[in-house]
């Protein structure tokens, strides 16, 4: 574990992070209130957050941690490892099993935090993360809420609708996709150089998604540590559906869906909050997959996710 030079706000703290997982250096950000008052010295409920599908964490991921922060949360924002400014030799592998490794790291570490009060820790999850944090809560008992934005809670639903849409629109950019990930599959089962696929795309590239909407919201919250491309090679390995286990996990649940999404399939969200047990929420919104995170639609979201975390953490019922 180590710390970097802070940046302090009037109303929160940044700092720089390392932590390690399975023995590689994870790096984080962790956002704390600033102390104020007699009271400045209790211990304050946390939230650890991961970005989704090939993102790291400077792409918006500040927009959020900041405002929690300034509601008196610590907020802990990490990269994957492989991803950012995280080790790992193996660079913009997705790996389902090593990212729940990295959120439970960043559990454990943000548990032990200074000022954090380790029995009000939640998790956050966006697009593939919410699937991860999804799964992660499932794995732990501890945690005390779990938010989750356009989450991919089903790889395949949103496999067979991606398969379908690419069919109808694209098949050559499917036949593209499915080569390079079988590539990608043999490249992992011989340990050779992973087979990248761009991740995101405009009309007319080739990209595993392609949308100009979204590619205009996700260029106002890029960060210089994203590479848009990744090694798909799980993909084609085995179906994650942490859906199977919605029902299961103890803590309120707050989900987010957009119901124009066009990259992962609004069912399974709608599904999971039938699932989820009381306390939990459902908000709606009809934007694209990236339309929650710029905009009115982001400034709404984040709100009501600090209402539902101050409810569920500081004033539980």
């Amino acid at each position: 574990m180590s710390s970097h030079p802070r940046f302090i706000d009037k109303t929160f703290e940044h700092r720089q992070v390392d932590f390690q997982s399975k023995g590689v250096r994870v790096s984080a950000c962790h956002y704390a209130p600033t102390p104020t008052g007699p009271r400045g010295a209790e211990k304050r409920p946390a939230i650890v957050m991961g970005h989704g599908l090939s993102l790291t964490r400077d792409c918006g991921l500040h927009l959020y941690a900041e405002q929690f922060a300034k509601a008196g949360f610590h907020v802990f924002v990490f990269d994957y490892r492989g991803f950012g400014q995280s080790g790992g030799a193996i660079r913009d592998l997705i790996s389902v099993k090593m990212q729940v490794e990295d959120y439970h790291a960043a559990l454990a570490f943000a548990r032990e935090a200074p000022g954090v009060d380790a029995r009000r820790v939640a998790l956050w999850g966006t697009s593939y993360s919410g699937g991860i944090a999804t799964q992660c809560a499932y794995e732990d008992a501890r945690v005390q809420a779990l938010v989750i934005q356009v989450p991919n809670l089903d790889n395949v639903a949103t496999g067979l609708y991606m398969t379908a849409r690419l069919t109808l629109k694209a098949p050559l950019r499917g036949l593209w996709l499915l080569a390079h990930g079988l590539a990608d599959a043999l490249a992992g089962l011989f340990q050779t150089k992973p087979v990248y696929v761009r991740c995101m795309g405009r009309s007319g590239e080739m990209a595993a998604y392609v949308s100009d909407e979204s590619m205009n919201q996700v260029d106002q919250i890029r960060g210089v540590d994203w590479q848009n491309r990744l090694a798909p090679r799980d993909f084609v390995r085995w179906p994650f559906r942490p859906i199977r286990h919605v029902s299961k996990i103890a803590c309120p649940i707050q989900i987010f869906a957009a119901d124009r999404d066009d990259l992962t399939p609004v069912g399974p969200a709608l599904k999971a909050a039938k699932l989820a047990g009381p306390g939990s929420e459902l908000h709606r919104y009809p934007v694209g997959h990236f339309g929650i995170y710029v905009g009115d639609t982001l400034q709404d979201a984040i709100n009501k996710q600090i209402d539902f975390l101050q409810r569920t953490l500081i004033s539980p019922t």
